[in-house]
């Protein structure tokens, strides 16, 4: 029998010379195991979640970076648009292979400011201007909560491995053809 059903009982109580007859509920004690089996495993399906949603890969696109109208390098890219994927961001990643990244788009220029919290892997930021022109390269590194500002306002960042840009050649002036 379920556990958690109630359990209907009548009992028979005898006063005298007449008989009266009760239904009474009786909710039989929990055991240990079922008290904690209920929180254990909410609390295993909401890890569960947790982790898929955050290794879950936003929609991609191929982005070119050219240097005078020459094709040197192409990014795949995941693009954060909203809020909410510009907040989690690389977060929680255990890896992101060379020719990879995140861009992040915003709807107007401002001064950018990112950090490395809960995030695993070593970075290379590249600030892009609203015309797509690279204005800066910094490296950020895991789980450094120092914030990394932009130098002037720009549109775009573009997050890849650290050390990615240089190894192909990638430098500030560049640009990088960003579909609208």
């Amino acid at each position: 029998m379920n556990s958690k059903r109630l359990i209907s009982k009548l009992i028979t109580r005898r006063h005298g010379d007449t008989e009266s007859y009760a239904l009474f509920h009786i909710k039989p004690k929990p055991s240990v195991s079922s008290v904690l089996s209920v929180p254990l495993c909410e609390i295993l399906l909401i890890l569960i979640l947790f982790i898929s949603c955050n290794s879950q890969k936003l929609v991609t696109q191929e982005i070119s970076i050219e240097r005078n109208g020459q094709v040197i390098a192409t990014v795949k890219a995941e693009i954060a648009r909203t809020n909410d994927e510009q907040t989690q961001g690389l977060m929680y990643r255990q890896s992101l292979p060379d020719g990879e990244g995140m861009l992040f788009v915003y709807e107007s220029d401002q001064i950018l400011s990112f950090w490395m919290k809960n995030t695993y892997i070593p970075l290379t930021i590249a600030f892009i201007n609203f015309e797509g022109r690279i204005t800066e390269i910094r490296d950020m590194y895991p789980h450094d909560t120092n914030a990394i500002y932009s130098n002037r306002p720009v549109r775009y960042a573009l997050e890849v491995p650290q050390g990615w840009f240089s190894r192909i050649g990638v430098k500030e002036g560049d640009t990088v053809i960003i579909e609208k």
